[in-house]
């Protein structure tokens, strides 16, 4: 039986890209010919999106503000066996998208995380602000959920189809790349990095991305996947750190008690009592919630078992 070779989609989310998205259509159009490419602009006030369309590409319009929302719509959007999502600002060598491509399909994973590599050739390539906050949210995101990722916020990513039409995108901006790394591992799902040279801008272009502002946003994402997705872990933990200051507050009032018969600061030990109950309530809210988690991940582990991938990995 011959079969058919899998569909190939590229899909590209754009804000202002105007520099840099003819580099990254003809780089694609050189090194993976036979995909189809799809171009998500994003509310451009430049002109991305004719620029785009006159390189070949279908520009698609995108009217919600935010790199999230331009994910959750071409993961709706694009019926594929494989996709390709890289940022459309030719930071990204593609120069080896095909073995990445191969080493998806032939080791049957559900998704590839391009690993930056900067050949140190400009200094503002990969911006030490940068380099430092995505050690340590890639760190903290390791430390709760586990894996070996190294480069949790890449731009650059090759996906089953299995992955994307079981991926339920919630957040707006930059936080979705967090999301995409913990959907892969909540579902244990096959995943691996592969080293991508990382170039500076073209001249004249800026990075989107706010060290400060969005690192704290990805944080707070990671924060609130902590408690979704781990909540027995969270409220464990918090129950933990309450009943060390509950007891922190009633170990010297039980000692005074023990030695006079009296409790001279009546106050402290109420509220001693009041934080051990709330450490034992945020245990009880944890197992529950843990509960609804699993139920969760059950229905969406369904989902993904229910998406048919391409036949050459039936």
């Amino acid at each position: 039986m011959v079969m058919s070779p899998p569909r190939i989609a590229v899909i590209i989310p754009c804000y202002n890209e105007a520099l840099s998205i003819q580099l990254v259509i003809d780089e694609f159009k050189t090194c993976l010919p036979e995909a189809a490419l799809f171009v998500f602009d994003n509310n451009s006030s430049d002109d991305t999106a004719g620029i785009a369309r006159r390189a070949g590409a279908v520009v698609i319009p995108v009217k919600l503000p935010g790199k999230g929302n331009v994910v959750r719509r071409m993961f709706a959007d694009i019926e594929a066996d494989v996709y390709v999502m890289v940022d459309g600002d030719a930071t990204y060598d593609l120069s080896d998208i095909r073995l990445h491509i191969d080493q998806l399909l032939t080791q049957r994973l559900d998704m590839l995380v391009g690993c930056r590599r900067d050949d140190g050739s400009h200094p503002q390539t990969y911006r030490p602000g940068h380099r430092l906050g995505n050690r340590v949210l890639t760190g903290a995101v390791a430390w709760i959920f586990g894996g070996q990722f190294t480069d949790m916020l890449s731009g650059y990513r090759v996906f089953s189809r299995r992955y994307v039409k079981s991926f339920p995108a919630l957040s707006q901006g930059f936080e979705t790349e967090t999301e995409l790394t913990v959907h892969a591992l909540e579902l244990r799902m096959p995943c691996a990095e592969a080293d991508i040279l990382y170039r500076a801008r073209p001249e004249g272009s800026a990075s989107k991305l706010s060290t400060l502002r969005d690192g704290w946003r990805i944080l707070g994402t990671i924060l609130k996947l902590f408690i979704s997705e781990r909540p027995l872990a969270f409220f464990g933990l918090l129950a933990l750190l309450l009943c060390l200051s509950g007891l922190a507050l009633a170990i010297p009032l039980l000692l005074t008690y023990v030695q006079t018969g009296l409790v001279p600061r009546l106050p402290t030990g109420v509220l001693a009592t009041g934080i051990m109950m709330c450490a034992g309530l945020s245990l009880v809210c944890g197992a529950i919630l843990h509960t609804v988690t699993l139920g969760r991940h059950e229905a969406k582990r369904l989902v993904y078992l229910g998406t048919p991938c391409w036949q050459g990995q039936a």
